[in-house]
This record gives structure tokens, C-alpha cells and sequence, in this order.
């Protein structure tokens, strides 16, 4: 079974989030709960579903992840990308992410 992390979509403001292991949500991916295990997985669903029946979060999905070099990288690059920015510099003010990371 792969790592597995539970991330959402901040009702408030739709920031990306991802639950850490104290419960709360946190902007950074690296901050997150890793679940290794089927009992901890439907932990983390448990505490979506909690989560988005209080209007806290929506878009709630537990999602897959590799440690590579120390750190998370979600196997999918739609999540990647929501874990660190788009792929390509858009605004004045706004990076983006690290090629190295988004690569597949």
C-alpha cells in the first residue's frame, strides 16, 4: 500500500490544506499526517468527513504520496501542483513551482 495524506480545499479562502497529525490543517504539504496503514487511512477519511460536515473544508480527498529525498511529493502532478503552485510564473508576485518537484 502507498503513503497515503488527506487533503482538502480551505472553505474560507479555497486554499489547498492537508490534515497534520494533530488534527488541524495545515498550508504545507510537508506538515502532513502520512497514513502507512489501512486503520490509519480510514482515520483520515473519518476526519474529512467530520471536517467538510462542518463546513471547515470541501474537496476532500486522500490522496497518494512517495517520501523522495526527505520530502513528500504526491504521485499525481494535479496535486503537486496544489501542493506547490502552477507550473509557470502567471502574475507579478507569484512564483512557481520548483521544476524538480512537478516533473514526472
Amino acid at each position: 500500500m502507498a503513503d497515503k495524506v488527506l487533503t482538502a480545499n480551505r472553505l474560507g479562502d479555497g486554499i489547498a490544506v492537508w490534515l497534520d497529525a494533530n488534527g488541524r490543517w495545515t498550508e504545507k504539504l510537508q506538515d502532513a499526517f502520512v497514513a502507512r496503514h489501512a486503520e490509519a487511512v480510514a482515520a483520515i477519511e473519518e476526519a474529512g468527513r467530520k471536517a467538510f460536515a462542518s463546513n471547515l473544508v470541501l474537496d476532500v480527498n486522500v490522496i497518494e504520496v512517495e517520501e523522495k529525498g526527505g520530502l513528500l511529493r504526491p504521485l499525481r502532478l494535479r496535486e503537486r501542483i496544489r501542493a506547490e503552485g502552477p507550473t509557470i510564473a502567471y502574475a507579478d508576485g507569484h512564483g512557481f513551482a520548483d521544476p524538480a518537484f512537478i516533473a514526472a
